[in-house]
């Protein structure tokens, strides 16, 4: 087995010298040839995309965070190669999804004892979706997150408690699977997974191996109820809340009464008032814990 490792340094939790050690270490156990790729900055799409041309290995293990899994969502979408998630971001959502073990050690452990196991993406606006878009209220939290140095849950919620007292409704027309509907909303999310990142369930029910994605109505609520939203997004019951519908759909045209930010896998896109979602069954290969893959 050839493993090219992609090493995002500026992710979370970084990915220096002591993640460099623990490689040569899996490599000499498991036997596996292997390359590092260290992001520099620049069109690191068009560079690893180089390094792939001229390594040709069997499996690609990144070290970053959901943006960097995204790039080798989009890098590695209807092709054989397998895509190993190392959680080295703030968050790691995608990582959480497929249950890897945040530690490095273990994370590297599943090129050997991981399962090869094929998961749906979402395009989003023509741009590949690994595990979560959206508009409304989280989509702007993102945006301001990202233009914060600090990182972790805890900016994340001031970010939260901010926007709550600027909560915008939006009104949603919505046609997916030939029907149609309208709903006002303060957030809409377009959802391949189940989980943020922080570990908020947005979508209980949701796979990413089951062929259909869910998209997410948080209706307006009076900020009362705020807490026990939270909640319920906490112990995965946010689809038992008065505030909150699901959609399961294959394809789905969204159109917004007013421009609103658009977030995909953690990157702010822009504001848009038109989002077109198209779901790619099966089209990513993932190497998984072996329980993931026996869920089925």
């Amino acid at each position: 087995m050839k493993v090219l490792f992609v090493l995002n340094s500026k992710s979370g939790k970084g990915s220096g010298e002591n993640l460099e050690k623990l490689i040569t270490d899996s490599a000499a156990e498991a036997g596996y040839e292997y390359r590092i790729y260290k992001m520099q900055g620049g069109d690191e799409e068009a560079n690893v995309r180089k390094e792939l041309n001229l390594y040709s290995p069997d499996t690609v293990a990144c070290a970053g965070g959901d943006g960097t899994v995204n790039m080798m969502a989009c890098i590695l979408a209807h092709t054989e190669t397998k895509l190993l998630i190392i959680p080295a971001g703030s968050a790691n959502g995608m990582a959480k999804e497929l249950q890897i073990d945040s530690r490095f050690p273990e994370a590297l452990s599943l090129l050997k004892t991981g399962t090869a196991h094929k998961i749906d993406l979402l395009k989003v606006n023509g741009k590949i979706c690994i595990h979560l878009a959206d508009v409304g209220l989280n989509a702007r939290i993102v945006k301001r997150f990202e233009q914060d140095s600090r990182r972790g849950i805890a900016t994340y919620a001031k970010y939260l408690i901010n926007e709550v007292f600027l909560i915008k409704h939006y009104r949603f027309y919505i046609k997916h699977d030939d029907k149609e509907s309208v709903h006002k909303a303060v957030s809409l999310t377009f959802a391949n997974a189940s989980k943020y990142g922080t570990g908020a369930v947005i979508n209980p029910d949701g796979k990413v191996d089951d062929g259909v994605f869910e998209l997410v109505v948080i209706k307006p609520f009076p900020r009362i109820h705020l807490l026990s939203i939270a909640w319920k997004m906490f112990i995965g019951r946010l689809n038992n809340s008065e505030f909150v519908e699901v959609i399961c759909c294959k394809q789905a045209q969204v159109r917004c009464d007013k421009k609103t930010t658009l977030q995909i896998d953690g990157e702010v896109i822009g504001k848009v008032n038109k989002i077109k979602i198209e779901m790619l069954p099966g089209a990513l290969t993932m190497i998984v814990p072996p329980q993931i893959a026996s869920e089925d």
